[in-house]
């Protein structure tokens, strides 16, 4: 290309094939080579022996001696034939003369070679130029042909030679327009067809809009270009890659035809997308990195900001242009690490949570790009303790938002970046932050960062332009908040702030003992855990109540984990970690049912707390993380405290990893006991079990079961429950549809599949095995809140159940004749591992039931040491005697323990 240069500088007339890039009049072109690794050169060729109209001018500032000049008849129609002609296309070109000031004139034609369209004809022939004739040489063929041509053209009254003027008004819209943005807000955002005039660099153009003729400045909306610098001086700096941008923006738009939509108009900057048929200028730009993404015009990008950003992501990834030294924030990650499934364990304010990872590792988690709340100003009452859930405002309605929309439920966790972790010096004394993870974290296809915006619950980071440390979806995130402003919702909300006044009575022994027989009456009362000390020390919110309370734990021993005390450290007791973990992982932060029964002497509540059909406390007992304790007792949930302890200890696992069955022996009873009190109460029997346990209810509360019963079916009557509707899950209370037509109040034992699921009548003590079908929901009115269940199981007192099956068949069948369905007379002699033992006789005749159970020979005594109840055994024991003695007469019967015939 020098070489070339060099030769026509010279004044050689070779002809070179050349790109024209910009038409400056009807008679001046400016040509480009072919571009070699940047930029080519170019030349401006002013056509010989033909003149066309000057176009406009305006006056230069700062120099008063010049006006504004308008366009000369014809000269706009010359430069637009001769821009449609050769704009963009392949030229050949010949220089015939060069002046002292270095202009240079020649002849231009399509192709190349010269045998192309001559341009300077194809104006004449038009009537668009004029042929200068003052000293045409008469051996000149080229200039005599346009001559001939002239004098065609002014024949024909073609162009120029036509009556009437050709002039064109265009309009300065920076001059002529008072206010642009009205201009932009009246195009209402629709696409105008528009000539580039000038290309001032990548991303600033002069563009004419049609057909009203108005010039404007117009910057491209949402992206930024490397810039030339202007210096004190007047000289321009160029910016890295600043004349590449220009030039790539020039060689597509400059001249060409294209469709402009008019964005916005702040503070007299008209921003605005540029259409060509080959495609986005904008787009193309970010996507050969020639453009970075600039926040404060992407929000008024009407074609798709999302498009912008995963044009400049694919220009990042592949290091071209201004990004060739770009280093992803996540590029140390490995892919398991940025991009993984977790299940949120914990919510740690408006933008963090804790996840599980499927390691088993937890994980803290911070939404990117978002601000939770926060408290303008000072907090004015020094005097009261800051809580930040309750006291600023909107945090707690935040926290409450990402807990119910994300606790205890499977998330995508998609890292952005992480921020580096501050020293005190750093942030000039404030406390130092540790590295943090933050992500966008979605479910079911909905950013959470994004929804708790959108509800005005948070707002958005603004960085600085070069800081990449932002959400992937940053875009959405601001339009997000843009519509929560817009709604005036949460934070943007003129109403006033909520407050939530949440008394605090941990520790406060004076106002738990009022809060006490409230929540006793109230039976099973909703919560949501807060915090977990310990396996089974919790901070329980009260919603209702709108209190906080200290919960302990009803009926175990939980291991204690270390603390401080007066005369230490206290070392953790095995397990105590196990068990905070598994109590943290059941219930943290979900919603549970509690039922206090009971406060020490600290103001802590003590009861049992429940998560969807599971107690806590026989949970714990079930996992070996904790053991039973004796006032347990007391409790209806003994037995199953005591079933669940077995389970453990038989596993030999945790707590119980180093225990060894003591061997069974009778151990006299050292306290001293009363003489045995008889207090027989009414009951019916319902059930008669294959163990020979027997289920009975109290005639005293019958009248109050027989009333639910008949109100339950009513309602059931009036909207009977949809078949299938009803998901059964182990533990739940339900109602369920006995062979008799009718429903009742049970409990789900087990689940094998929808067609097997196992009930157990909890008013009158009988199981069975249904589809689901024939199950549902237990209406609130009639749960175990209004009324307990009924039915409650018993064994019979100073009894050996035998153990062969058959003599334990005849047992059973001689109760079931003698006592299911009738009323009797029961009496609680002493309690058992599974249940509370008892004498029960019948209500007409008074006789003893066991009794007779042992006179028949059915059943064998079991011989107790407790002092007041010697008598009971003496009686019995005799009848065995005698039972005993008939083995000999009928030892084919008597030796399986079945029944004996008395003499």
């Amino acid at each position: 290309i020098v070489s070339v240069m060099l030769s026509l500088v010279s004044g050689c007339n070779r002809c070179w094939p050349n790109t024209n890039r910009q038409v400056l009049s009807g008679c001046a072109v400016i040509v480009r080579g072919q571009p070699r690794g940047g930029p080519p050169p170019e030349r401006q060729i002013n056509l010989s022996n033909v003149r066309a109209g000057a176009l406009a001018r305006r006056a230069v500032q700062g120099q008063p001696d010049t006006k504004d000049t308008p366009d000369e008849p014809w000269a706009f129609q010359a430069r637009e034939f001769l821009r449609k002609k050769v704009i963009g296309k392949e030229v050949c070109f010949t220089v015939e003369n060069k002046t002292p000031q270095g202009r240079e004139y020649g002849m231009v034609y399509l192709g190349k070679d010269t045998s192309g369209e001559n341009i300077a004809e194809s104006l004449v022939t038009e009537g668009l130029a004029t042929v200068r004739r003052e000293g045409i040489r008469g051996n000149n063929p080229e200039q005599a042909r346009l001559c001939d041509l002239e004098d065609q053209a002014k024949a024909a009254k073609k162009g120029l030679w036509s009556e009437g003027g050709g002039a064109h008004t265009i309009r300065d819209l920076k001059y002529t327009i008072e206010n642009p943005r009205n201009f932009v807000d009246s195009l209402h955002q629709k696409p105008v067809n528009a000539i580039i005039e000038h290309v001032r660099d990548g991303c600033i153009v002069r563009a004419l809009l049609l057909p009203d003729y108005y010039l404007v400045t117009v910057m491209l909306s949402g992206v930024k270009c490397p810039t030339f610098k202007r210096e004190a001086d007047g000289s321009e700096t160029p910016e890295p890659f600043s004349a590449e941008a220009k030039f790539f923006t020039e060689s597509r738009l400059l001249q060409r035809d294209v469709q402009i939509i008019l964005e916005s108009c702040p503070n007299q900057v008209i921003l605005g997308t540029i259409l060509h048929p080959n495609g986005n200028i904008t787009e193309l730009l970010l996507k050969e990195g020639f453009a970075r993404c600039v926040d404060w015009s992407m929000a008024v990008y009407t074609q798709g900001a999302e498009k912008l950003r995963a044009a400049e992501r694919s220009a990042k990834e592949r290091k071209v242009r201004i990004w060739k030294d770009y280093v992803a924030p996540t590029a140390n990650l490995d892919q398991k690490d940025r991009q993984f499934v977790a299940k949120v364990m914990q919510v740690m304010n408006a933008d963090a949570i804790v996840v599980k990872l499927n390691s088993g590792e937890h994980k803290t988690i911070h939404l990117s790009s978002i601000r939770p709340p926060r408290l303008e100003g000072e907090n004015k009452d020094k005097d009261k303790r800051f809580r930040p859930l309750y006291d600023i405002p909107y945090m707690f309605e935040a926290r409450e938002f990402l807990r119910k929309k994300l606790i205890g439920k499977k998330v995508n966790v998609t890292v952005d970046y992480i921020r580096a972790a501050t020293s005190a010096m750093e942030t000039g004394g404030v406390p130092a932050f540790p590295e943090r993870t933050c992500a966008t974290v979605t479910i079911g296809g909905i950013n959470i960062a994004e929804a708790l915006i959108s509800k005005g619950l948070a707002t958005v980071i603004r960085y600085r332009q070069d800081d990449d440390q932002r959400s992937s979806h940053y875009d959405e995130l601001l339009a997000a908040e843009a519509r929560a402003i817009k709604n005036g919702k949460g934070l943007h909300s003129k109403k006033e702030v909520p407050i939530h006044r949440v008394a605090d009575i941990s520790g406060e022994t004076q106002k738990a003992k009022q809060f006490l027989p409230f929540l006793q009456r109230a039976g099973r009362s909703e919560a949501v855990v807060e915090y977990v000390f310990s396996g089974s020390r919790l901070k329980l919110y009260m919603p209702k109540e709108t209190c906080l309370i200290t919960f302990l734990l009803a009926g175990i021993e939980c291991p204690r984990g270390s603390r401080n005390m007066p005369g230490g450290m206290q070392v953790a007791e095995p397990y105590s970690e196990e068990a905070t973990f598994f109590t943290k992982e059941l219930v943290l932060q979900r919603e549970v049912e509690v039922e206090v029964e009971s406060m020490d002497k600290a103001g802590n509540f003590i009861g049992w707390l429940h998560i969807e059909g599971v107690n806590l406390s026989v949970a714990l007992v079930e996992n070996a993380l904790s053991k039973v304790h004796f006032t347990a007792e007391r409790s209806s949930y003994y037995k199953t405290l005591l079933s669940a302890e077995e389970t453990a200890r038989q596993r030999k696992e945790k707590l119980w990893a180093n225990y060894e069955e003591k061997p069974k022996e009778e151990v006299a009873q050292l306290t001293e006991e009363k003489e045995r009190v008889a207090k027989y109460r009414a009951v019916y029997v319902t059930e008669i079990t294959d163990g020979l346990h027997f289920y009975a209810q109290d005639v005293e509360t019958g009248t109050k079961l027989e009333s639910l019963m008949e109100s339950m079916r009513g309602e059931i009557a009036a909207q009977p429950p949809v078949e299938g509707s009803f998901s059964p899950r182990r533990g739940d209370f339900c109602i369920a549809k006995f062979g008799d037509g009718e429903w009742y109040r049970a409990r789900i034992e087990k689940v094998e599949s929808p067609a097997k699921v196992h009930v157990y009548y909890i008013d009158y003590g009988n199981r069975e095995i249904l589809s689901s079908t024939r199950l549902a929901a237990l209406p609130p009115a009639f749960s175990t809140r209004t009324l307990p269940p009924q039915a409650t199981e018993y064994a019979f007192a100073f009894i050996q159940v035998p153990q062969d099956d058959d003599a334990r068949t005849d047992a059973v069948d001689s109760v079931v004749r003698d006592i299911q369905n009738t009323q009797c007379l029961l009496n609680v002699e002493y309690s058992g591992i599974v249940c509370p033992h008892v004498t029960l006789q019948f209500a007409d005749s008074k006789d003893d039931v066991g009794l007779g159970l042992v006179k028949e020979g059915l059943v064998m005594v079991d011989v107790r040491k407790e002092k007041h109840l010697q008598k009971m055994v003496t009686l019995t024991g005799i009848c065995n005697l005698c039972a005993l003695k008939c083995t000999s007469l009928f030892p084919s019967r008597a030796s399986d323990g079945s029944q004996f015939v008395l003499l």
